[in-house]
């Protein structure tokens, strides 16, 4: 007699990545169920009252560059189900201590007119970029073995310029502060030192989408991305079982397929058991990147910014010239909190008044730290706001304090406050879980992986899951329907 089976797939978290896995199984007329340990689903994209009354913050992520230009993502019909992308009149501002600021704006002319001498530069740089983002996007967000040979001749000027240090690229193509600050911040996203190889992919890729797509946010906060992927997943037919901390896969429904949206230190917990033992020893293997320490404010009023573009700005980086940056990331790698860290900031409720209540505002802010600090970072954080808008501190009501340990004791897959999923540095760029042909395989037929431990990443881009999906359907589910 033929088994039988309570689901076509099982996904194992109700985080972005699940989500979108578990969306993409149901489309192709899948039984699909997710199982996520909190009473909420979410992951890294949740929003709640963590200060005062009728304040609504973002507990992890904020804005959403590849949240909009994600290739699964925009396929879908969320609006429909109730997201809506706010679009700040400036994506990013970076100030300086001269009281300018930088501009990312949706406008490439816009942006450079505020690089002075390397206006030019700047343009000769990510118009090829913008221009060929379909393909870039194509072969980038997703995994990274044979992809780029999809399109040699578009793809070619972007591999090399991403594979390249930030450092190398802004001596390259820039000779002045403002540009190379700039640079410095959208690539310090990577959590790398800013010498190290590769540290210039992610902000290669976030300068080119805020051009070609913005910097949104979501009306009502981050938890809309996955509360309309979970409505559209029931649409489709999908279950989600909230509130159950998976201890072990053997606790789980029959499937034929076993998703998991967590890191490898977790796969190795939960289904240890039926993986080989090679591959438990590289799981064992993957390396974990810097931690985060997060703040965020209940504000009397809006942050008195000395550059005034900062107030339009839905984004704003903090740290000054690029050598401070690259400074404080030098320390977070070497073990030591850094003095003056490199502070994001986000100010979703200039865009977004559900955020906060008439006349006042939330602000989101947080620094990278060594992986598991627990040095408490909030007086450096604040010195660095303060630099940039004096008289912040006055405008303080609440605050909610959250450092790396905190934040991996909310969502699991932070491992020591890695937000990122793990290292992305040229090996594990490569290489993210293990060295496999396909990465969201494992060593057992029935058990894959889709967390941001597998490409393309961190991010909340649902891609990760989308090709753990993609090469579920294709060879554990193609016969089954």
């Amino acid at each position: 007699m033929a088994r039988r089976y309570a689901y076509d797939a099982v996904v194992v978290g109700g985080g972005p990545n699940g989500l979108a896995a578990a969306v993409r199984l149901a489309q192709a007329g899948q039984a699909v169920l997710v199982v996520e340990a909190r009473e909420t689903i979410g992951g890294g994209a949740r929003s709640g009252a963590l200060t005062l009354p009728g304040f609504v913050h973002d507990i992890c992520s904020a804005v959403h560059p590849l949240g909009v230009a994600s290739p699964f993502l925009r396929t879908l019909p969320l609006e429909r189900f109730g997201l809506e992308w706010l679009h700040p009149d400036v994506p990013l501002a970076h100030p300086l201590d001269t009281g300018e600021a930088m501009l990312l704006q949706r406008s490439i002319a816009a942006t450079a007119e505020t690089l002075g001498v390397d206006a030019k530069a700047y343009e000769d740089l990510i118009s090829p970029f913008v221009r060929d983002w379909e393909r870039i996007a194509q072969a980038f967000l997703g995994p990274l073995r044979l992809r780029p040979l999809l399109h040699p001749v578009a793809l070619a000027p972007f591999g090399l310029a991403a594979l390249q240090s930030a450092r190398l690229l802004a001596r390259q193509r820039f000779v002045d502060e403002r540009a190379r600050a700039l640079l410095a911040g959208v690539c310090a996203h990577s959590m790398l030192p800013l010498e190290q190889l590769t540290s210039a992919a992610a902000g290669l890729v976030l300068a080119t989408v805020g051009h070609v797509a913005g910097w949104p946010l979501p009306r009502g906060g981050s938890q809309r991305i996955v509360q309309a992927l979970a409505d559209y997943l029931c649409f489709l037919g999908g279950e989600i079982m909230t509130g159950h901390e998976v201890k072990t896969i053997d606790e789980l429904p029959t499937a034929r397929a076993y998703l998991f949206d967590v890191t490898p230190r977790q796969l190795v917990r939960i289904a240890g058991h039926r993986l080989s033992s090679g591959y438990l020893r590289s799981l064992q293997r993957y390396r974990y990147g810097p931690g985060s320490f997060k703040i965020d404010y209940a504000l009397a009023g809006p942050v008195p910014w000395t550059a005034r573009a900062c107030a339009r700005a839905g984004t704003v980086h903090l740290g000054g010239t690029f050598d401070e940056i690259a400074w404080g990331e030098r320390q977070v790698w070497r073990g030591e909190p850094p003095d003056h860290p490199y502070v994001l900031v986000a100010q979703q409720s200039l865009v977004d008044a559900t955020r906060a209540p008439a006349g006042k505002h939330t602000l989101w802010a947080y620094c990278h730290v060594p992986n598991g600090s627990t040095f408490d970072m909030t007086a450096r954080i604040e010195a660095q706001i303060e630099r940039f808008a004096p008289g912040f501190r006055d405008l303080i009501l609440a605050r909610h304090v959250t450092d790396a340990p905190g934040l991996e004791r909310y969502n699991a897959n932070y491992i020591g406050g890695d937000i990122n999923g793990g290292v992305q540095d040229i090996w594990q760029l490569f290489t993210r879980p293990t060295l496999r042909a396909v990465p969201y395989a494992t060593s057992a037929s029935d058990i894959f992986i889709c967390s941001s431990s597998t490409p393309p990443g961190g991010g909340v881009h649902g891609m990760c899951g989308y090709f753990a999906a993609q090469h579920v359907l294709k060879s554990r589910l193609s016969s089954w329907h």
